[in-house]
């Protein structure tokens, strides 16, 4: 099998956070033997879709892992957000027919619950690798 390219899409919202996100995701893909062959950032995760689909046009790309961190604020902005965010991730992927991993920590979270979950980065490349494969087997059946 040729090396799984990946595309990653990170949110710059709460750059701190995501940007260790990036890091992880980029260690994790080479530890299983993938290629990060793109990176876009993207302002914030309501960004995110429309970064997914640029890079699910590009043929060379076998899944898309995206990143950000959606923080609790004082209204339910956070919970809009996250949730046309994941669902449009959702309908590209299927679209698609390419896996997206949503790596996207939030809604309802403080600052430092979203430190605490930067590793969920790395649970999200290997949740895309894991699905590329899968769709491997299944069309050589």
């Amino acid at each position: 099998m040729d090396k799984i390219k990946l595309g990653l899409v990170v949110s710059e919202y709460n750059f701190d956070i995501t940007m260790m996100m990036l890091e992880r995701a980029k260690v994790e893909a080479e530890f299983l033997g993938a290629e990060v062959s793109h990176v876009l950032l993207v302002p914030g995760t309501f960004e995110i879709p429309l970064g997914v689909k640029k890079l699910l046009e590009i043929k060379s790309i076998d899944a898309v892992v995206t990143l950000g961190a959606v923080i609790e604020g004082e209204t339910e902005h956070d919970e809009i957000i996250m949730q046309n965010a994941a669902r449009k991730i959702e309908d590209l992927q299927v679209e698609y027919n390419k896996p997206v991993a949503l790596g996207i920590s939030g809604h309802g979270e403080t600052r430092l619950q979203a430190q605490e979950r930067i590793e969920k980065a790395r649970e999200a490349v290997h949740s895309a690798i894991k699905m590329v494969k899968r769709l491997k087997d299944i069309e050589k059946i």
